[in-house]
């Protein structure tokens, strides 16, 4: 069974088994024997790697096993492994040809947090958003018998990714094609079963033989002959197996249903994937494992050691952080606890984010009015829709990237019929290691164009506040959206006093140029206004757009630029720009924004600065485009100019 380590190493461990196994090719090489040790190890390595650099944790330890087995028996690149979300693909990665690049791990220019085609050929499939593992895994399985080919296409699923309604779709389609895949679920809740131990495992190598499926074969063309005989031997076969594993759901949509098994025996888990990769048809396979497996403390709480942050060095000096306010998060979550508290109406809807958008006291002090829906974005919108119906006025807490998952609902559901309620959108903009997939970097582009949607950007912790009652007061649907991270630490008012719609602040007088932010660069917009003596106007709202404001500015600046964290394409500079033509108002314009092109993962501020959007960026932008003005348009200069 594996070790369990109760400290992260911060000297890398001695690894002899692992080193001979750099990438699957070599790990096959491996006696069986070998391999309880090769997961002890690899174990470290993970524990060590993920030390040094921050990352996702948990989900990784518990895969160790599966993430071994998978490689030995199956003939990878060639035979097609798909990860969902990919959280757990840290030791894939170290098993790949890649440990020596793990230190660059979610580092600009490094390896990507999860998956990427562009970065192995062992990465079949670029994930990051949940349950696209078995649609992908099932387009891959066509493919190769429309080629003609023989290789296997594995799905590894968790039992979280499969609450997602797509998951299922695939689950359906796949027996009707008759695909020849595998599904592995990785079942590390215990959400679906219990029924895990020696009887179990013992049923799974039965049932996943050559010799069982050889005499089940041949007892369906004996028994097809006689009428109806067949089918009641499939009925018994199916309630038999239905009292002792809980594949009955499975194997009614068509699977080859096997399991539960325990997902840390590697013996168990080799020879039952043996058994099963020569099968023909759809194969599901059922293992139950334990998230952050091998670690004392994350065994005992996964969700805190869902991911980590890098560990500083032993002897690092210890340095003062810098003093910021609370998350943009934990501001949403008192809001919501404070508006629920005066309003018995509102409910909280998310979709498996309760920690990380913070609705964790919420709830616990009104767990009647909470609804986790888990990875379901889809029907967390409509369920938000079916409610407003009724009168509730529900508070729909996603992530932007999330959000687009539901963009459909958005419309249909929620927006044509001008219903109350209120999306709390966090994570819009760049969120930093995560990457490309995680960035919330279009929701004001396909806000904004949605008819009678109230768009609110917040440029500090009290501006959210106050934009939060004012979208939950809105008759229609409103969106607040707001980043990742800790805002500037701006006093926040105790009161939950709307804001009137429409209506910019101007935060700085000035000359020549106007700079109208949209969200939370007002600072960096602040700093290059006083080297500039520039005009800066927190705008705060999207749509309905400050359109007086936009004219008087126009009327008495020669430049005008607009700020945000969102895509330049389709976003809220779009929106000034459209204003000004459709009123035949002439005036230069400098949109400065995220480029058409997805930002790769690094560090917040190196995105940033590597889009413009840090304050020597803006400013250098800002010269530019004025230096271009005056060499354009030379200004007078004198009297006799």
């Amino acid at each position: 069974m594996p070790k369990t380590f109760h400290e992260i190493p911060r000297v890398r461990p001695s690894t002899p088994v692992l080193d001979r196994a750099a990438t699957p090719e070599q790990l096959r090489r491996l006696g069986e024997t070998e391999l309880e040790t090769l997961a002890d190890e690899l174990r470290q390595e993970l524990l060590f790697s993920v030390g040094q650099t921050g990352g996702h944790f948990g989900a990784g330890l518990g895969v160790i096993e599966l993430t071994i087995a998978l490689h030995y028996v199956f003939d990878t690149p060639d035979d097609r492994l798909v990860w969902d979300v990919g959280h757990q693909a840290y030791p894939h990665k170290i098993l790949t040809g890649r440990r020596e690049r793990m230190a660059s791990l979610r580092q600009k220019d490094g390896l990507a947090a999860f998956p990427r085609r562009s970065e192995s050929e062992y990465d079949t499939f670029g994930v990051g958003h949940s349950s696209t593992s078995i649609s992908a895994a099932l387009g891959m399985a066509i493919a190769a018998r429309l080629q003609g080919q023989s290789r296997k296409a594995i799905a590894v699923i968790g039992d979280g990714a499969l609450t997602a309604g797509m998951a299922f779709e695939a689950l359906n389609h796949a027996p009707e094609v008759g695909a020849d895949m595998l599904v592995v679920l990785n079942d590390n809740d215990m959400s679906i079963s219990r029924n895990v131990g020696g009887l179990s495992n013992y049923l799974a190598k039965i049932l996943s033989s050559r010799t069982y499926s050889s005499m089940r074969e041949g007892s369906k063309k004996v028994l097809s002959r006689l009428p109806g005989a067949w089918e009641i031997a499939r009925r018994t076969e199916e309630y038999a197996k239905g009292m002792l594993v809980p594949g009955t759901l499975f194997e009614e949509l068509g699977w080859n249903y096997i399991g539960p098994i325990d997902g840390h025996d590697l013996p168990i888990l080799i020879a039952t994937l043996r058994n099963m990769r020569d099968l023909k048809g759809p194969q599901f396979l059922h293992v139950v494992t334990k998230k952050g497996k091998g670690f004392a403390p994350a065994e005992v709480d996964p969700i805190t050691w869902h991911a980590i942050s890098k560990l500083d060095p032993v002897d690092a000096p210890s340095t003062p952080k810098p003093v910021t306010g609370p998350k943009y998060s934990n501001v949403f979550g008192q809001w919501l606890c404070d508006m629920a508290e005066a309003d018995p109406r509102l409910a909280g809807i998310t979709p498996a984010m309760k920690e990380g958008s913070d609705l964790v006291a919420f709830s616990e002090r009104f767990p009647e009015r909470y609804f986790d829906v888990a990875i379901a974005e889809q029907h967390a919108v409509t369920l938000a829709a079916g409610m407003a119906c009724e009168g509730a006025k529900p508070v729909v807490a996603i992530y932007s990237t999330f959000l687009q998952r539901a963009y459909d609902q958005l419309i249909h559901d929620v927006a044509v019929q001008h219903l109350d309620v209120l999306f709390a959108i966090d994570r819009a903009g760049l969120v930093g290691e995560d990457g490309p997939t995680h960035a919330g970097s279009f929701d004001l582009s396909y806000l904004r164009c949605i008819p009678g949607m109230l768009v609110m950007t917040p440029s500090d912790e009290n501006e959210m506040r106050r934009m939060l009652t004012t979208g939950y007061h809105y008759a229609g649907p409103a969106a607040v959206r707001y980043p990742r991270g800790n805002g500037p630490n701006a006093a926040i008012e105790p009161g939950l006093q709307p804001l009137e719609i429409g209506k910019s602040v101007v935060r700085r007088e000035g000359k020549r140029t106007a700079l109208l932010v949209f969200g939370v660069q007002l600072p960096q917009a602040m700093e290059v206004a006083e080297k500039l003596d520039a005009t800066v106007v927190d705008m705060r709202f999207v749509k309905p757009l400050d359109e007086d404001r936009v004219r008087s500015l126009a009327e008495q600046h020669e430049l005008l630029v607009t700020l945000e964290e969102n895509s330049i394409m389709g976003g809220a500079g779009s929106a000034v720009s459209e204003y000004l033509a459709a009123q035949g108002i002439v005036v230069p314009l400098l949109h400065l924004g995220l480029p058409d092109t997805y930002v790769e993962h690094a560090k917040p501020n190196q995105m940033l600065a590597e889009c413009g959007l840090d304050a020597s960026g803006i400013e250098a932008s800002v010269r530019a485009r004025l230096a271009a003005l005056d060499s354009a348009t030379p200004r007078a200069t004198g009297s006799g100019a």
